[in-house]
């Protein structure tokens, strides 16, 4: 199932979230110089557009590895997609594990069997009515 997932997470909600995130812990909270400008065209040019929730949590594990923070971008990224996966009308327990999946995958540290549980899980809610 496509959609435009991410449609309401602008750049500046992204922004936003970073610098939630770095508050509690007094963490600089700052663009890095080599990744910023790069991660902000790619979330700007896609996160509109209509995509499958794996292509989606791709992108925000795209944009995790491109560090366009100085301090907690897995975590930034990764709060985004459990944002979009809580919007899912899922049972407990199927939305809790892909809520940990995505998670992991975003923050690219999935295992291989991590990744085949994710893929099963988005295949069984593609052959939903």
């Amino acid at each position: 199932m496509k959609r435009a997932w991410l449609a309401p997470f602008t750049w500046p909600v992204i922004v936003e979230t970073n610098r939630r995130l770095c508050l509690p812990k007094d963490a600089l909270h700052r663009p890095t110089s080599d990744g910023y400008e790069p991660t902000r065209l790619l979330w700007e040019s896609r996160h509109r557009l209509e995509m499958t929730l794996a292509e989606t949590t791709d992108l925000c594990r795209r944009c995790h590895q491109l560090a366009p923070f100085c301090n907690f971008n897995g975590n930034t990224f990764v709060a985004i997609i459990r944002r979009v996966i809580a919007n899912l009308a899922l049972p407990p327990d199927q939305a809790a594990a892909l809520h940990s999946l995505a998670g992991h995958i975003v923050a690219g540290t999935a295992t291989p069997e991590e990744q085949t549980a994710f893929s099963e899980i988005l295949d069984r809610l593609e052959q939903k009515p």
